[in-house]
């Protein structure tokens, strides 16, 4: 998991950090050498941080089978995080508001390194429902999170997404992305069909802050058969873009 050393790194808590981010991402609990390969360290060093992290509750050791996994300190670490995060306080109120009113999973998103990251989540009552994506990350250009701040975020679309993430082999056309981002941009809204998962639809509105910088979006999603033209186009989009608008004034945003 390469990147950019700066001046005043220390190696070790980069790694220890690269560690945490590889369990967090991990679907099972993982070994050892697994661990020690993707950290493209050896089993020595990767067993120290290990040792280390397990010292202070982040990192739990399964006995019976030798493998490691978050541990509850580190999810209570991150929750705490999220809650005095500015933008997730701001936005949590508005998307209960839309959860409540449209019945559908409404999450608040953020770019980074032309991935989009699910910060927060209010959840929806019905039994036909995605699995929750907070903590993930996906490439912007799979779902309407990432068109709907990429479109406004620069002009200039970046002609390597793909390169800098895990995901390498989802390469998009860029001539139609660019003409898709073009609309976006002039209609205010994205919209993505199952490209968080079959049968997922994602609607995704931009939010500013007073610079007019795009900071995040407000992104519902639900199966298709409830995501239907109509009640896109009639509700949801229209609730979406009043609720984008809201939280982008308590940034200092002002439409010109």
């Amino acid at each position: 998991m390469p990147r950019e050393k700066g001046s005043y790194a220390v190696l070790t808590v980069e790694k220890a950090l690269d560690l945490l981010e590889i369990l967090a991402d991990e679907p099972i609990d993982s070994t050892l050498p697994h661990l020690a390969d993707k950290l493209r360290a050896s089993r020595n060093k990767t067993f120290r941080l290990l040792a280390t992290l397990e010292a202070r509750g982040l990192v739990e050791k399964e006995g019976w089978s030798g493998s490691y996994r978050l541990g509850i300190p580190a999810v209570e670490l991150a929750q705490r995080f999220l809650k005095s995060a500015r933008l997730i306080r701001h936005a949590h109120p508005v998307m209960e508001g839309l959860a409540r009113k449209h019945d559908e999973a409404v999450y608040m998103t953020v770019l980074r390194d032309d991935e989009v990251l699910f910060l927060d989540m209010v959840d929806c009552e019905r039994q036909v429902k995605a699995a929750p994506l907070v903590g993930k990350r996906f490439p912007f250009f799979t779902n309407a999170s990432g068109k709907a701040i990429k479109a406004l975020e620069s002009r200039d679309l970046a002609r390597k997404p793909g390169k800098k993430h895990k995901h390498s082999d989802m390469v998009p056309d860029f001539v139609e992305l660019e003409m898709e981002l073009s609309t976006i941009r002039e209609k205010g809204v994205a919209i993505d069909s199952e490209g968080l998962g079959e049968g997922i639809i994602s609607v995704a509105v931009a939010v500013r802050d007073y610079a007019g910088k795009v900071i995040g979006a407000l992104t519902m999603l639900g199966p298709s058969f409830r995501m239907v033209t109509t009640r896109l186009e009639n509700e949801i989009i229209p609730s979406l873009m009043e609720g984008a608008e809201m939280l982008s004034m308590k940034f200092g945003y002002a439409r010109v």
